[in-house]
């Protein structure tokens, strides 16, 4: 197969169709950028699912929510879009379920490799869109929850009868 790919199924810990869908994304929208992985915040990835193809596009872009550059849109969409902070430029990534053709489906291992050998153009529709660049990751002060007393990010304490509350403890 493809070892680049062999070594994202070792970090999802599966090979699955996902996983070969968000691997041909993100590297379609990696190409038309001209970008390779993000030591810091340079790349920005935007994705609108929570499913197996996001774990690629974290190997391949090295965008994470620990450094502020991964953003969850929880949408339900095979939809991954990637901004640049070099360029200024952004690719919203759509993968084509309806080009997968029926024969591949006999499968998972015949539709992953139908997946990874497929033209791009079959896979996958690529195009450059404007985005305002995402804000740069923050650091911010913990404070104390009145309640459970665990540090809490000043950002999410909610006050709530005059005491600073976490969220899962505002909602009790």
């Amino acid at each position: 197969m493809n070892s680049e790919f062999d070594e994202i199924a070792k970090f999802h810990g599966h090979k699955c169709p996902g996983l070969a869908m968000g691997y041909r994304m993100t590297k379609a929208a990696m190409n038309r950028l001209s970008e390779t992985s993000a030591a810091d915040e340079e790349l920005v990835a935007i994705v609108e699912n929570d499913a197996c193809g996001t774990d690629a596009l974290q190997w391949l872009t090295r965008c994470t929510f620990g450094k502020g550059n991964f953003i969850f849109k929880d949408y339900g969409k095979q939809i991954f879009t990637l901004y640049s902070r070099n360029t200024g430029k952004g690719v919203r990534v759509h993968f084509k379920d309806g080009a997968v053709p029926e024969s591949a489906r006999a499968s998972k291992p015949d539709m992953i490799a139908w997946i990874l050998a497929a033209d791009e153009k079959d896979v996958v529709d690529a195009k450059e869109v404007s985005l305002e660049p995402p804000p740069k990751a923050q650091i911010y002060k913990s404070i104390k929850c009145d309640f459970c007393g665990e540090g809490t990010m000043q950002t999410r304490i909610k006050q709530v009868d005059g005491k600073s509350l976490c969220i899962p403890c505002s909602l009790k």
